[in-house]
């Protein structure tokens, strides 16, 4: 199924998703705040602001799937709100809505809030612990209650080839991790995050909720001491929790059961490809 894609934040999943997206045979669009774009053959670069409705004036006619994954410049409510809440809104405004097919709001697991290390699912009521999964949650709710086809994509913590900090931080010995009561951890690969967003782009039947996790939650201590073993490193010292990180494991049972299947399950063993790789 071809069309015409408009993806509005395209940074490092969002040219993941235009590569899938190209090889397939759409034709693709992506919305940045420069012209200045990263040298990615077939990709159709638009400049405008998600913040200022007057640039997005003029986007192309027929856009059939919009992927709205853009990074606030900021990292407080007012930036993520004037984004996430009142950008979408601006574009969506801007696009023309008798041909728009599907909308992808990309969103986050910190709409989820402590959970005591128990199983979430999209079932489970949001309590989002901080601003940031506070204004994701009024987006996606804002959109749901729009007369669209839409759906929302919450990814748990993205790893990949340029999201290696945590390999740095453990050879630097700066990481601590709770021992005694484990702390669970929800991981997706970058890969499998962007192949996710295409996959639910076109599905005939999607479902308005989706988590964007691997296969395999596991405890902060064993994930972290498995990395301090691959790279050499000491195993980390016993710490705190993460703050504003409610503990819980994410299912992805709805996105397997709707056809996906991710290439990297287990985290562990994606970091070690990853690590492979580097070398």
């Amino acid at each position: 199924m071809s069309g015409r894609v408009l993806i509005a934040g395209c940074g490092d999943v969002g040219l993941r998703v235009a590569q899938r997206l190209l090889a397939r045979g759409d034709e693709v669009w992506a919305l940045r705040r420069s012209v200045q774009a990263p040298d990615a053959g077939g990709i159709r670069w638009l400049a405008g602001d998600l913040t200022l409705p007057e640039s997005l004036r003029g986007l192309p006619h027929g856009i059939t799937r919009l992927v709205y994954l853009p990074a606030p410049d900021a990292r407080d409510a007012a930036a993520y709100r004037a984004v996430f809440v009142d950008g979408l809104r601006y574009l969506l405004d801007a696009l023309d809505s008798r041909v728009l097919e599907r909308v992808l709001l990309v969103s986050s697991s910190a709409v989820h809030g402590e959970h005591g290390g128990a199983w979430v699912d999209e079932t489970t009521a949001p309590d989002p612990p901080g601003f940031n999964g506070a204004v994701l949650l009024e987006a996606e709710r804002w959109l749901a209650a729009q007369p669209l086809a839409s759906v929302v994509l919450r990814l748990a913590g993205l790893y990949g080839p340029e999201r290696l900090q945590l390999v740095e931080r453990l050879r630097a010995g700066v990481v601590r991790v709770p021992r005694e009561v484990p702390h669970w951890a929800n991981r997706i690969h970058v890969d499998d995050a962007a192949a996710a967003i295409v996959h639910l782009l076109s599905l005939r039947a999607a479902m308005p909720l989706y988590l964007g996790v691997d296969d395999t939650p596991l405890p902060l201590d064993v994930l972290y001491d498995h990395l301090a073993a691959i790279i050499g490193a000491p195993r980390p010292a016993d710490g705190p929790a993460p703050p504003g990180v409610g503990s819980k494991r994410l299912s992805n049972a709805r996105l397997r059961d709707s056809g996906f299947v991710p290439r990297w399950p287990d985290a562990r063993e994606g970091y070690a490809a990853l690590l492979q790789h580097a070398r």
